[in-house]
């Protein structure tokens, strides 16, 4: 790899390499991780607590029963489909011992999505949450699933906590917690497991078309791990860090950092399964005291302008990490401004485990960008043709790293145009490097707006208009206009009591940004729509228009 600028960047403390094979499989990584911490606590979850001793227990138990009662075998695919409670991480566990290959499913699929995903696994077993099976039992019958484990909110602590039943229409189903019982009395054989082996299909995509799963390896999740180790290694105390977890775990980037990686340090992990519940919310943030909190845009501002948010003690706090969509600078200073600590934004895909940059831990105040890449990684900004551009030029961001997937399950065709003739992936996302070799990103590509030849990218438009007073939360879009061929469109989610017009907006905008960039239209509007784990969806916004 040549010389790139962000390795000077990395001074004295930030190594360019990491040993992607540091452990020969995500399996060692935990199992080392439930041995030397076993009196701590790992997880908790509606007022219970689990040890890592006893995530040691009741994982080993349902991989047991995985392997004897089920007869599932290395490579099988596995569907779980929960939201953040504790069934998620011990299946996660269960099938990594067991040498199964995890597909991780939204439990807000409709039946459509979840058909398709479950179909082009090829999965025969799925563990869900018993409030999600209604969706499951609707195309059930379509698919190739006859093994069915239903989990409860306290399965795995021992507390029968009430969940939502079973729909009546699945047959012959597994309550998760029997599982565990019969397993806990049942042999368990480790089958031998290599880095190249799959861990995760991880699904993505599905905004252009069907959802394509990302064959994610043991390498390259273990080579994540070591790369965000490699940047925060004050963030990573071992056996001392409390971390809250609410973006949800079947999403790559909470899997990799607040599981995996801060379970492999022995942290005291606070899940919480809604978000939504701010209430509910606030109350763990405000008993956990976290010194790890992990969000996305959406989630930070909408805590921002919770009153209670103050309420907490955040003394203990050293990183609030920030990724999933563009963390904008207002919604960083008014999280700064209550808690102490800025939002240190990092950039990932699901096809790269997911962390391609991020900024380090020397950096103090938030910078506008993702960071510097992650060691043993190169990123490269390529043209229509291409061809590399310069310093300070836009171009499609394509990455090559250990992290990096080894192709989209049974999709050659689409592996053909994801990666480039000399293997780097194809992102779709368009960045610019500054002279440090900090990466910005400034949209999708297919999100740019092209206003009388000119680009405009919706994320430095949505960055300054949610810093106007009075907005909460804005969204932009292109559409169609005879003069310009395309105008900016901004819809604008107004603070509470907020008395805010168009032309104030505009005239907010007109004074940070070029005239062609100031958006033509303004709508207000009571939300905007998100995806299930906090993105704005433009192609929401662009259907309505």
């Amino acid at each position: 790899m040549q010389q790139r600028p962000w390795i000077k960047s990395y001074g004295d403390v930030i190594p360019p390499t990491i040993n992607a094979d540091a452990y020969a499989s995500v399996r060692d990584l935990l199992d080392e991780a439930m041995k030397k911490f076993a009196d701590k606590p790992a997880l908790r979850s509606f007022g219970q607590t689990m040890s890592y001793a006893d995530v040691d227990a009741q994982s080993r138990a349902l991989a047991a029963f995985l392997q004897t009662k089920l007869g599932v075998k290395k490579g099988d695919r596995i569907a779980v489909m929960t939201p953040n409670i504790f069934a998620f991480p011990l299946a996660m566990i269960a099938n990594a011992r067991v040498g199964a290959i995890q597909v991780n499913v939204n439990p807000l699929y409709t039946p459509r999505e979840l058909e398709h995903q479950l179909n082009d696994a090829g999965v025969e077993t799925i563990v869900v949450f018993s409030g999600s099976t209604g969706t499951l039992a609707e195309i059930v019958g379509a698919t190739k699933v006859k093994n069915v484990i239903v989990a409860g909110v306290g399965d795995g602590s021992g507390a029968k906590l009430p969940s939502p039943p079973a729909d009546p229409r699945l047959q012959n189903i597994i309550a998760l917690a029997d599982a565990l019982g019969e397993g806990a009395h049942m042999a368990l054989t480790a089958p031998t497991l290599r880095g190249d082996d799959v861990l995760f299909l991880q699904y993505t995509g599905g905004t252009t078309g069907l959802s394509k799963g990302a064959t994610l390896t043991h390498r390259n999740l273990i080579a994540n791990i070591e790369q965000f180790k490699a940047f925060m290694p004050d963030a990573l105390a071992p056996g001392e860090e409390v971390i809250v977890t609410a973006i949800p775990l079947y999403h790559i980037f909470a899997l990799m950092v607040n599981f995996l990686t801060y379970f492999s340090v022995g942290a005291d992990n606070w899940l919480v399964a809604d978000p939504r519940n701010i209430d509910a919310f606030l109350d763990v943030l405000k008993a956990s005291r976290p010194s790890i909190f992990m969000g996305v845009n959406t989630l930070y501002a909408g805590l921002t302008m919770h009153p209670r948010l103050r309420e907490i003690d955040w003394s203990r706090l050293k990183l609030a990490g920030g990724g999933g969509a563009a963390i904008v600078g207002a919604v960083s200073d008014r999280w700064r401004e209550i808690t102490g600590s800025f939002i240190r934004e990092g950039y990932g895909l699901s096809e790269t485990s997911p962390v391609v940059s991020f900024n380090p831990a020397y950096i103090d105040a938030f910078t506008g960008t993702t960071g510097l890449p992650v060691p043993s990684t190169d990123v490269v900004l390529l043209n229509d043709a291409d061809a590399e551009v310069g310093i300070g030029e836009a171009g499609e961001v394509c990455v090559k790293g250990p992290q990096v997937m080894s192709g989209y399950w049974n999709k050659p065709e689409a592996n053909r145009q994801a990666f480039t003739r000399t293997g780097y992936f194809r992102t779709g996302d368009v960045g610019v490097f500054d002279e440090a070799g900090f990466l910005k990103i400034v949209d999708r590509k297919k999100d740019m707006i092209l206003v009388s030849g000119f680009n405009v990218y919706p994320n430095e438009i949505e960055a300054v208009a949610t810093a106007c007073p009075g907005v909460a939360e804005c969204a932009c879009i292109g559409i169609p206009d005879e003069k310009t061929g395309e105008a900016v469109k901004l819809f604008v989610v107004k603070k509470p009591g907020a008395a805010l017009t168009e032309a104030e907006v505009t005239a907010f905008c007109a004074k940070e940004l070029a005239a062609y960039k100031v958006p033509k239209h303004i709508a207000f509007v009571e939300a905007l729509p998100k995806s299930n784990v906090g993105k704005i969806l433009r192609r929401d916004l662009r259907a309505v228009n």
